[in-house]
């Protein structure tokens, strides 16, 4: 087990001391690893996005796919192409 010298603090280890140290290991890690789920998955939806709007896909269909309107899916993702 590491030391508590070598050990590498987490971002919350920074935070006041009135947070709630027992909840800060818990739930912390738990929407970390969530937040950072949810980066990963809008990162693959872009590529999608683009790589289908590359190869010909309308933003209708591409809009269609993801359940919103063309004109929702060319805002978002028209960034991309």
């Amino acid at each position: 087990m590491p030391s508590a010298r070598n050990r590498r603090p987490k971002p919350y280890d920074t935070l006041a001391p009135k947070v709630n140290v027992a909840a800060r290991g818990t739930h912390y890690d738990r929407l970390a690893a969530a937040a950072a789920a949810v980066r990963s998955a809008e990162d693959h939806l872009a590529r999608e996005v683009q790589e289908a709007y590359e190869d010909g896909d309308s933003w209708t269909l591409i809009g269609a796919a993801l359940g919103v309107s063309r004109q929702a899916a060319q805002q978002r993702f028209g960034r991309l192409s």
